[in-house]
C-alpha cells in the first residue's frame, strides 16, 4: 500500500469520526422516520437506489442496490461512508458531505463510484444525488441512485483495443485460434492461482482474472510493425532477422501504454522474459517479470509447441507437457510451472476444444 493509499485513508477515518462521532446507528430500513413514500417509489425501480438523511446515514435500499453490491457490506443501516466510502476519491465524499450539509448546487450532486472486493469483479457507476424533495428549503433525505456503466465501459475500452488485434492478425496470418487458446490457458492458470488462497498471490482477484482473460491475446500485437518477409518467411530466421523480431515486444508495450490496466503493456512487453535472465527485451529475471508476463509465457509457449508452423512440425500434449515442466527455473517461474503440472488437463481440452481447422495444417503430430 502506498504512502498516498495510507493517508486517504487516514483522512477518510478522520471524517468518519467528525461526522458521525460517538452517535450510535440505530435507524434501520424498517423505521418509521424514513421517507416512505420515496421508498415505494424506488422500491422496484431497475436502478440501484439508497436514501440518505443529513447525517449520511443510510436508511433505505433497494433490491436493486442489494443485487449489484452483492458481497459488499451490508447497505441499509449503515453510513454512507462506512459502506462506500472507497469507492469514492476523497475529493468526491467531501463533496457529498458539503453538499448534503450547505445545499451546493441545490443539494445536488453527480460523479463516479468504483466498488470493489476481491471475490467480485469492479463494478463503475455513475452516482446521482439530489434532494428527497425538491421544493424543500432544507431536505431531510437525499437520493443517492447509482447506474452501473461496467460492463458498458468495458465494450467500448476492449473494442478499440480488438480492431489493433485483428490488424495484427492480419500481419500474422499463420496463427489460427492460437490467441484465443492463449486466453483460455492463461486465465485458468490464474483462476487456479486465485483459488490457492496463497498470500503470495493476493493480488489475483476476480478483476485480475477477467482482464488476463482478455489482454493475454494481445501479446503479440506488437507484430504489426514487424517486416511481413520476417514475420511470414519459410523456415528459420536469421540472427539480424531475429533481432528485429525481438523488436515486437517493445512495439507491443508501446501500442498497449495507453491501455488503463499496466497488465496490458506488461504482458506484451515481458512475455519472452525468461525467469533465468536469458529473455528478452531486458533480460529480466525472476520476479523482476511481471506475473501476468510469466503467466502467459507459459501460456504461449505451450501452445506454439502444439502448433503446427512454417517452419515445425505439431506435439502432441505429453511431450508440449514435458518440455514445460524441464524449463521450470530456466525459462518459466518454478512456481507456476507446479500449477501448470496440477492442470495440464485442462491445457489439453482447451487445444481439443479449439482446435485449428486441419486443411490448414496438413502435417501430422509427431508422437
Amino acid at each position: 500500500m502506498s504512502d498516498n493509499d495510507l493517508d486517504y485513508l487516514e483522512e477518510l477515518d478522520a471524517l468518519e469520526v467528525e461526522e458521525i462521532g460517538e452517535e450510535e446507528l440505530s435507524v434501520s430500513a424498517d423505521s418509521d422516520e424514513n421517507p416512505r413514500l420515496t421508498q415505494s417509489l424506488f422500491a422496484d425501480s431497475v436502478f440501484p437506489v439508497v436514501i440518505i438523511d443529513k447525517k449520511l446515514r443510510i436508511i433505505f435500499a433497494n433490491q436493486s442496490c442489494d443485487n449489484l453490491f452483492t458481497g459488499f457490506p451490508k447497505v441499509g443501516g449503515n453510513y454512507f461512508i462506512d459502506v462506500f466510502g472507497r469507492a469514492f476519491e476523497m475529493q468526491d465524499i467531501k463533496k457529498i458531505r458539503e453538499t448534503v450539509l450547505t445545499g451546493e448546487n441545490g443539494y445536488s450532486w453527480k460523479g463516479s463510484a468504483l466498488i470493489k472486493s476481491r471475490k467480485t469483479k469492479t463494478v463503475e457507476t455513475r452516482v446521482y444525488m439530489f434532494p428527497e424533495h425538491i421544493e424543500s428549503k432544507e431536505p431531510e433525505y437525499f437520493v443517492i441512485m447509482f447506474d452501473d456503466v461496467t460492463e458498458e465501459n468495458k465494450r467500448l475500452l476492449r473494442a478499440v483495443f480488438l480492431s489493433l488485434l485483428e490488424a495484427s492478425k492480419l500481419k500474422d496470418n499463420d496463427t489460427g485460434k492460437h490467441i484465443t487458446r492463449v486466453n483460455y490457458y492463461s486465465k485458468r492458470l490464474a483462476e487456479e492461482l486465485h483459488f490457492s488462497n496463497n498470500p503470495i498471490y493476493k493480488r489475483i482477484d476476480a478483476d485480475y482474472i477477467d482482464n488476463i482473460g482478455f489482454l493475454a491475446a494481445m501479446h503479440d500485437v506488437g507484430k504489426i510493425g514487424t517486416p511481413d518477409d520476417i514475420l511470414n518467411k519459410a523456415g528459420p530466421l536469421s540472427e539480424w532477422e531475429w533481432t528485429i523480431m525481438r523488436e515486437h515486444t517493445i512495439n507491443g508495450g508501446f501500442i498497449l501504454s495507453t491501455y488503463p490496466h499496466p497488465m496490458a503493456k506488461d504482458i506484451a512487453l515481458c512475455h519472452h522474459e525468461r525467469w533465468d535472465g536469458s529473455g528478452y527485451p531486458y533480460k529480466l529475471e525472476g520476479e523482476m517479470i511481471p506475473l501476468s508476463a510469466r503467466i502467459v509465457a507459459i501460456a504461449d509457449v505451450y501452445d506454439a509447441l502444439r502448433m503446427e508452423r512454417s517452419y515445425k512440425p505439431a506435439l502432441c500434449h505429453e511431450i508440449a507437457k514435458i518440455k514445460i515442466l524441464e524449463e521450470s527455473g530456466s525459462h518459466f517461474d518454478p512456481a507456476l510451472v507446479e500449477v501448470f503440472g496440477n492442470i495440464e488437463s485442462d491445457f489439453q481440452e482447451i487445444f481439443d476444444n479449439n482446435m485449428d481447422d486441419p486443411s490448414n495444417h496438413p502435417r501430422k503430430k509427431i508422437n
